[in-house]
């Protein structure tokens, strides 16, 4: 460390293993169990005795930067950085991210994996990374200006894993679930909580019998934060992940280099039940009606074994299935019909191919604006394409020319669907619907109003100014969702980001625009108005 005065400041905590393994100690030795770690790290460091400490394995992350003299740094992310070479643990997970969005989207990121975490956290913590900008924000008589803690509501409770069950994706993950003693948690009744992965079953040592303590971080999802060894039943056994598809009995393989345990029979049941309920959602083939208890009748019958069989469907073969009337029947079959018309993007979305998604299957739509051409184009092809690397190229050409791919697509155009992409500028009948809508606008006109519907007033057909184009949104555009106007930008070419950035080539500022605006201007990034948007779409303005 640099000569002078350098004041460190962190934290001091347990981890939830070493607390399992405390605790049995103090059992075995005929002591009371301590209830969470955070008591143990504070109760410990009040005995000020480090020999004490060291048997409870107390550790230690530095945080931030307290009194230092003569040496300095320019920003946090410079002191986090230098903190391992003086032997000191930083904090783990920080990121520097370039805006408020960007932080809040973090955040909510964090709360989902807090499972992975063999430490409890109460929040996050938010501060300016420059340390010229926090001087310039001073400090209130209590706390500092450029610093705010985001909390997390916390809920803990107490109970037994009665069994472990798996659950097969669409994709053939095999996912474990704890079937837990119901217990009464944050308003709501816990009866079962997903374990994700056998690794994590191993890491914390979860056994059916055991007692555990399940928490909600936010009253959102359970998660299991450790096992109480200590009153672990006598008998019980380590789980062992079965090697069979709980539902077809074919052999389950592990990803390579990932967690990941998936059945590896394309025509397992449990796969196919969970493809077509994909299938079906609103963002692929948006079939209205056809939801998971109607899906499950289906396939349990044999009416449907594969995609194509839910437009073989008749109103005779639907009269089987009990409480389908008539009226039901004819609306299902109507939904299905006009499916077929969704395109080729949507199609290779609703296709549960691995690493295929909403926004790569729009842009191979666009490179290859046909089925033919897809299964012409190489890998290295495929990988060309804008924001496709390798890793999806080779997915996508691999289910495209095998067995089930080349019989699925083969059975969909035979009873009727668009295998081609519906050029820019003439919108699916999915569009037309949506831009139709008798509430598309609401209220007293605004200039956010000016702007046209997705299908209405646009360039001419092949007009694409925005090609290649990244475009941020901001702020409120009464009368249109961010849906609508993201289909406006990519019908010209453009692709929709999140975040504002120096790869950000345009942005869209409605009502209220707040730091992404600012974060443009700062940039230099040319900003539009709603009425600059509508001349850009109508082809009155050059982007």
């Amino acid at each position: 460390a640099p000569a002078g005065w350098l004041e460190i400041r962190g934290e001091v905590y347990m981890t939830n293993h070493d607390l399992v393994q405390l605790n049995e100690r103090r059992v075995a030795d005929g002591q009371p169990v301590f209830k969470n770690t955070r008591n143990v790290a504070a109760g410990t460091l009040r005995l000020l005795d480090p020999r004490i400490s060291r048997q409870r394995r107390l550790r230690f992350f530095a945080h931030s930067l307290g009194h230092c003299e003569p040496w300095q740094t320019d920003s946090h992310m410079e002191f986090l950085s230098q903190l391992p070479e003086w032997g000191i643990p930083p904090v783990p997970g920080v990121v520097c991210l370039p805006d408020i969005e960007a932080v809040i989207a973090h955040c909510h990121q964090t709360l989902d994996h807090l499972h992975a975490l063999d430490f409890e956290v109460d929040g996050m913590v938010i501060k300016v990374n420059s340390h010229a900008q926090r001087r310039r924000l001073g400090n209130t008589s209590k706390s500092p200006r450029w610093l705010i803690a985001y909390k997390i509501e916390k809920y803990e409770a107490v109970t037994r894993v009665c069994d472990i069950q798996l659950q097969v994706g669409k994709s053939g993950a095999v996912t474990p679930v704890g079937l837990l003693e119901s217990v009464p948690l944050a308003g709501t009744t816990v009866s079962r909580c997903s374990l994700h992965n056998a690794d994590e079953i191993a890491r914390k040592d979860i056994r059916i019998g055991d007692w555990v303590v399940v928490e909600k971080a936010g009253k959102i999802i359970p998660h299991i934060v450790r096992v109480e060894r200590h009153r672990r039943p006598e008998g019980t056994v380590a789980y062992t992940f079965p090697e069979q598809c709980p539902v077809c009995d074919s052999p389950l393989t592990r990803d390579t280099g990932g967690v990941y345990i998936r059945c590896a029979n394309p025509n397992c049941t449990a796969q196919f039940r969970q493809r077509l309920k994909h299938f079906a959602a609103r963002d692929c083939m948006d079939i209205d009606g056809l939801g998971s208890k109607l899906i499950d009748q289906l396939v349990e019958s044999g009416l449907v074994t594969r995609l194509a069989d839910l437009y073989r469907l008749s109103p005779e073969s639907l009269a089987e299935l009990p409480r389908m009337g008539t009226k039901s029947a004819d609306n299902l079959l109507t939904a299905i019909d006009r499916s077929k018309e969704r395109g080729l993007a949507r199609l290779l979305n609703s296709l549960s191919i691995r690493h295929v998604g909403k926004r790569v299957a729009k842009l191979l739509a666009e490179a290859f604006p046909s089925a033919d051409q897809l299964r012409s184009a190489s890998v290295d092809q495929l990988a060309k394409v804008h924001e496709i690397g390798p890793i999806i190229a080779e997915s996508l050409h691999h289910w495209l020319h095998s067995p089930v791919g080349e019989q699925t697509l083969a059975e969909l155009a035979e009873c009727g669907l668009r295998l081609d992409q519906p050029p820019p500028n003439q919108p699916s009948q999915a569009t037309l619907q949506l831009a139709d809508s008798p509430d598309a606008l609401t209220g007293e006109p605004t200039d956010s109003e000016l702007l046209p519907p997705p299908h209405v007033g646009l360039r001419p057909l092949g007009d694409r100014p925005l090609a290649n184009k990244t475009v941020v949104l901001t702020g409120q555009f009464p009368g249109y969702s961010r849906h609508e106007l993201e289909q406006m930008v990519e019908q010209l070419g453009g692709r929709c980001s999140s975040s504002v950035s120096s790869q950000t080539d345009l942005v869209v500022a409605g009502e209220k625009a707040g730091s992404k605006l600012m974060r443009a201007e700062q940039l230099g990034i040319r900003v539009l108005d709603p009425a600059a948007f509508t001349q850009l779409l109508s082809g009155n303005l050059q982007p």
